[in-house]
């Protein structure tokens, strides 16, 4: 018997390689992942301006890292061949004073500025926009969406998934889906964005862990054994051979390195860090790109 429904997850039409450089800008869902590529090794950059919920926000770290002064733009960076942009919500704070969104309210009074809802075409138009200046940096760049799973208890749970469903509308529609949302009769996918995928996050969570012990004592956010699951899910789909290899490899020496002894000064420590060291050396060797990390 299955108790469980699995979510099937499209094929993407590409597959990341070992040491890939890869951007993450999103809700605090992004961060955590985007942590867990750079322990395995990958050239990985998330939200290099803090944290950013909505799509404005968004299109307001890629316009201001690869727009404005491209010669800053870190170098692993330069050329990055994978994006991923998490959406976590469609709320907006807009400062009075100039009628701005504001990215952090940067704790000022809450009456400086007034909430509004993003409807479905304007999410859908900042996520274009950040999406047209990741192509000018690099044409050949892939770009993952997703949509955060951690809910927001202080909009009420049914405006929340209100919120939710219009970032997944707003997600079909850049990918250009057959369906015609909205009344857009525009098709077809593959020929408008064939390098934007679909990545599930929110459905894993939803329809198929679907239990509060995969949330943390909040019960809002996803506890480490879902984002760890979720992690495994992406790595199925997504990742190369290579980099499925590499990280098989990789794990236990990682797992030696952050190893706490009990006694340090022992020398059956220094024993097991000279093995560590020996063995960190032959994948070195191996992946010669490793040690410039």
């Amino acid at each position: 018997m299955e108790f469980r429904t699995i979510v099937d997850i499209p094929e993407p039409g590409f597959r990341i390689s070992p040491f890939e450089e890869i951007l993450f800008v999103g809700s605090c869902f992004a961060a955590e992942i985007g942590r867990r590529f750079q322990e395995e090794q990958f050239r990985a950059m998330a939200n290099p301006y803090g944290v950013m919920y909505n799509p404005a926000s968004i299109l307001h770290t890629i316009a201001r890292l690869y727009s404005s002064v491209p010669s800053a733009v870190p170098s692993n960076q330069q050329s990055a061949k994978t994006a991923f942009l998490t959406l976590g919500t469609n709320h907006v704070y807009r400062l009075k004073e100039t009628g701005e969104i504001v990215d952090n309210c940067q704790k000022r009074p809450q009456s400086l500025f007034t909430e509004e809802e993003l409807s479905v075409e304007e999410c859908a138009g900042y996520l274009q926009q950040a999406i047209d200046i990741l192509r000018q940096m690099n044409p050949e760049i892939h770009i993952v969406l997703t949509v955060s799973p951690i809910r927001y208890r202080k909009y009420g749970y049914h405006c929340s998934q209100l919120s939710k469903a219009t970032l997944l509308l707003a997600v079909e529609k850049v990918l250009g889906n057959p369906r015609k949302i909205l009344g857009d009769p525009s098709n077809p996918r593959s020929p408008r964005n064939p390098r934007i995928s679909y990545f599930p996050a929110y459905e894993i969570i939803n329809d198929e862990l679907r239990d509060y012990r995969f949330y943390q004592e909040d019960m809002l956010h996803p506890s480490q054994q879902a984002v760890d699951y979720i992690w495994e899910r992406l790595v199925e789909i997504y990742f190369s051979d290579e980099a499925k290899t590499f990280l098989e490899e990789w794990r236990p020496i990682k797992q030696a390195l952050n190893h706490k002894p009990f006694d340090p000064e022992s020398d059956e420590y220094r024993r097991f860090q000279e093995q560590t060291k020996s063995r960190l050396k032959e994948l070195q060797e191996k992946y010669p790109v490793l040690k410039e990390i």
